[in-house]
Order: structure tokens, then sequence, then C-alpha cells
């Protein structure tokens, strides 16, 4: 998931940070072979709707682009993103996008469905290979190493905080919490401004409860399921575990800090942030154009530090699979297509002139997006971000300068099944006083064990 459920965190980065366009995809079992003189015909989705005016000219323009530089691949773009419901019918019946877009948790169901096509020759040669992180690559890889994707996206979790609440409480902006009870204790004071200013807010319905426990409970240190022998168990029912439950319960019950208003999903909580009525949030860099464009924030009163306890974060994004029935010229061209557009330092630093000129928002991190590069790359793209910056970049430098440092976690199979499982846990502690959290993590495991178990 993302910050505001998973697609709208791809269209708010790109968006916000000025630095990649959406998300582009293909399918075309057609493709005649470029070295006999033929032209491949590849057909992409993730164009962006009429509605996105400025990301859909930029894609089209894109296109373009690419077709001069490559008239031996004929690109076809197509309105959407990969549905996990219509998917196994679009490729049974051959409906499927020659490149197809892909969240990080579903990479490893398709491969081993094979419903993904073996790139691993068409990359090896491929520009700026060498400059991705490895681990993402892997997560597109089988257990033999062979690559079946690219990844061209990638956030990850922070704490997300009001420095306009910080200041009036008397807290120092410029040193955001550094653990979970510092995060307690700030909220403590933030809540005792009063006027129904709440400290921190937390999810706990529509499955974002259970995702943003695990994202908490990743910063400890902990894991919602861990692999043995090819089999996932649950892995939460842990000292780590029953701390996030139970910091969330004194900051509830104890400290007063959540306020009394519970159940909520991100627009709430966005909705809380914008009106100035709230301290602390977990989320991704996206949130933050949200809370101002819709909610009515302003960008300088919002600033991103790294996780609390920061041992770990929880990391999502997404990248691009080929159809497993292209033929090699198509899978070249996809490549070919995916890297040009995704993976390409040089049109990600004219897509932040491109954002800048347009006067549209740049400089919130998602660090670096696609957050995929590393070294002179990453440093590179950076500095032309922040040359073209129009936003307090000094907002969000602890966070980027944490990014490199902190272990990246990609959510537990059977993500959202478990979610809902979580989510029932979140709920009882936040509105039940009387909750039992051992209770509540023996039955959640139960619960989880039985979900993978019958996967």
């Amino acid at each position: 998931m993302s910050v505001t459920s998973r697609r709208p965190l791809t269209l708010a980065a790109a968006t916000v940070l000025a630095l990649v366009p959406l998300a582009a995809c293909g399918t075309s079992s057609d493709g005649a072979d470029p070295d006999s003189g033929g032209t491949v015909k590849l057909d992409v989705n993730g164009q962006p709707p009429r509605t996105q005016a400025f990301e859909r000219k930029l894609f089209d323009k894109h296109v373009r682009q690419f077709e001069k530089a490559n008239p031996d691949i004929d690109i076809v773009p197509h309105e959407g993103f990969m549905d996990p419901k219509t998917f196994n019918a679009k490729l049974a019946g051959g409906k499927l996008e020659d490149v197809f877009y892909v969240y990080f948790t579903d990479t490893r169901s398709l491969i081993e469905k094979k419903q993904a096509a073996d790139i691993t020759d068409a990359v090896q040669d491929m520009p700026h290979r060498g400059d991705i992180q490895d681990p993402l690559m892997k997560i597109f890889q089988d257990e033999r190493g062979r690559q079946y994707g690219l990844p061209t996206s990638n956030y990850s979790m922070g704490l997300l905080y009001n420095r306009a609440l910080f200041e009036k409480a008397g807290l120092d902006p410029d040193r955001p919490p550094k653990t979970w009870a510092d995060v307690r204790e700030a909220a403590k004071k933030i809540a005792a401004l009063g006027d129904n200013t709440v400290g921190y807010a937390d999810f706990s319905k529509n499955n974002q409860g259970g995702w943003h426990y695990t994202a908490e409970l990743y910063s400890r240190g902990g894991r919602i399921a861990v692999e043995s022998d090819g089999e996932w168990k649950a892995a939460f029912n842990t000292a780590e575990g029953r701390a996030t439950f139970q910091d969330l319960y004194d900051m509830r019950w104890k400290d007063g800090s959540m306020g009394s208003k519970q159940l909520l999903q991100v627009e709430d909580v966005q909705r809380m942030m914008g009106s100035g009525k709230l301290g602390m949030y977990i989320a991704a860099a996206d949130n933050i154009t949200v809370i101002a464009k819709q909610f009515g924030g302003k960008y300088e009163d919002y600033a991103l530090a790294p996780m609390p306890d920061a041992k770990s974060t929880l990391l999502g994004g997404e990248g691009y699979m080929i159809n497993p029935k292209a033929s090699p010229a198509t899978v070249g061209a996809g490549v070919k297509w995916i890297q040009w557009r995704h993976l390409n330092p040089g049109l990600i630093e004219k897509n932040v002139a491109d954002y800048a000129a347009a006067e549209l928002p740049v400089g919130i991190p998602m660090p670096t997006v696609p957050d995929v590069f590393e070294g002179p790359v990453r440093d590179r793209i950076e500095k032309v971000k922040q040359e073209n910056a129009n936003l307090p970049t000094r907002n969000y430098q602890a966070f980027m300068d944490s990014a490199p440092k902190i272990p990246g976690v990609i959510e537990p199979p059977r993500a959202q099944e478990v979610y809902s499982v979580l989510d029932s846990a979140m709920q009882a502690v936040l509105t039940k006083k009387d909750t039992d959290i051992d209770a509540l993590l023996d039955d959640a495991e139960k619960k989880v064990n039985a979900i993978y178990r019958a996967s």
C-alpha cells in the first residue's frame, strides 16, 4: 500500500516530485524483429487520464521522443494500470499489455506462476544497470537470480509532522522525535495545546491499520512474517509486536494524545493535518502534497523525518514486467522503453526542469524519485532537484539523509489479507480500553498462519 492506498501514491509523487512521469506498460505478441527491418508494436499501459493534463502531455511527448529515437518501435499507449482482479483473464484472453505495471508485492507470485517473461538476457547490457540498487532488482528475480522485471519507483515511510504545532508546543521543529518514546512525549505536549488538537494519529480501517502496524513494527526491527523451507509464518507475536500495540494503547488511553475519534483512514488524518489539528503520523512523502492541495495545508508547515527507532522501514514501490507470451523482439523493445522512460537519469533531469517551468511543486522527497539509483547517479539527480526546488527542501533533509542508511523491507506476502486481520487488532487497541494485547496477538497470529497455510 501507499500513503493514499497505493495508486494515488504514484500519481501524487509524479506531480509533486517533478522527477519522473507516471508508469508505462505494454502488450503485443506480434512484434517483428527490428534486425530484419520490421517494426515492433509495443502496447503500453499507464498513460495518465486526460484529467491529469500535464502528466498526459508529458507522457505523450515521451512517446514521440522515444519513437523518433527508435523508429523500429511503435508505442501504443493505454490508460490504466495492472488490476490483479482482471490480470489472469487478460493474460488468458490475449489482452494483457506487453509491458505491464506491477507492485513490488505482486512480483513473486507472477514469477512463480510464469506470468512474466524472463528478461535476464535483455537487461545484461542495459544502460545504468549497474547504478540500480541491487536489493530492488532482486525483488524481480527468482531463486536462480533470473530477472523478470525492473523496479522503476520506490518509496519508504517516515514521520510526517507539523512544524507550526511543534513550535506552538515548545518543541524544536528542527529536532524531530528519533524514537517511539520521543514520539509519545511530543504527542503529549502537542495534545496539551487543547482545542481538539491531536498529538499522534493512526489508521485502523480498510486494511490501512494493518499496513501502518506493519510499518511501525518494522521500524522497531520486527517482522510480520518470515519464510522457512518455502513456507511463510506469522512473526509479529513478539516483544516488538507487543511494544507496537502497547505504545499506541498508552498514547490513546493513558496520555489522551491520540484523541477520542478513532477508526480513521488516510483521508481523515490528512484532513486533520491540513486543518492544523494534528501533530504527527507516519506516511510517505506524497502525503504532503495531498494535504496542501486537497486539505488546505501550507507546504512550509510540514516536515518529514526518518521513522522512529529507524531499525528498518516499510518499503513500497512499483516496476514493470513483460508479457510472458512476448516474442524476443518484443522483450527487447519493452526493456528499452522501460529503461528509457523510467531508469534514465538524463530524462529524469529534464522532467525536473519541465515541472519547475510549469510552476508545479518540486522538492518533496521520495528519495530520488525514482529512488532506485545509488551512488553518483542518485547524488546527481538529487543535485538537480535541489537546484530546481520551489519547496522548503530543508524540511525533508533528515529523511533524505537517512534514506540510504535504513534497511527497507517490503510488505509481507498476502499483504491485504494479513492487513485485514491486523486491522481488527488495531481497532481493538484504539477503541477498547479493556483490550488484552496478548490475546489480540495470539488470535491474530492464528488467523495469519491460517492464511499462509491456505496459500
